[in-house]
């Protein structure tokens, strides 16, 4: 297996997951911040170690594996940390649509790469902006120092949460005539 920059960043940020569980529940009065920090940091390695495997040529397939899986791992925590925080339907219901896209669009994509056509559901523009928003919302809501802050995290994630289902719908649209031929 090659290691390479790219991949040890991928690697780092699944090694920060249990630092970041640990902190969120530590009863600090930093422990939100850091928390936030942390996951703002694996948000930059995930940008910074895709455009370094681009950039110096040094994708692999094991890192094309990684890089997604290292991503929802740490979303999907993230979100079950928030809504375990709030306790409220006003994020657990977001948080579910976020959470049941991922699952769905990775067997789409799953299906379609054993069907050999996984250019049909290729990332899309929106996701890149649907990723931002969402990291805005979680950072935010991590973080969540105040209630002007606890407001934006939440509009940003019910704005993530429409482009989420906005994708979902794009993603299964380029691949309708994959999934409905006999």
């Amino acid at each position: 297996m090659p290691f390479n920059i790219p991949i040890l960043l991928t690697l780092c940020r699944i090694g920060l997951i249990p630092f970041f569980v640990f902190v969120f529940y530590l009863p600090c009065r930093w422990a939100p911040l850091v928390c936030a920090l942390i996951f703002v940091f694996a948000s930059i390695t995930d940008w910074f170690d895709g455009f370094l495997a681009r950039r110096w040529k040094q994708t692999t397939r094991f890192g094309e594996f990684l890089d997604p899986v290292a991503d929802k791992i740490m979303v999907t925590i993230a979100l079950v940390l928030v809504v375990e925080y709030f306790h409220s339907w006003l994020i657990t219901l977001p948080a579910l649509s976020i959470i049941a896209r991922e699952i769905i669009i990775s067997a789409l994509r799953e299906w379609m790469a054993g069907r050999g056509k996984s250019s049909s559901v290729s990332v899309l523009w929106i996701g890149k902006i649907k990723t931002t928003v969402q990291m805005l919302a979680l950072f935010a809501l991590l973080w969540r120092p105040d209630g002007m802050v606890e407001r934006i995290g939440i509009a940003a994630l019910y704005i993530s949460t429409m482009l989420t289902v906005w994708s979902m719908f794009q993603y299964l649209n380029s691949a309708r005539s994959n999934l409905f031929e006999h």
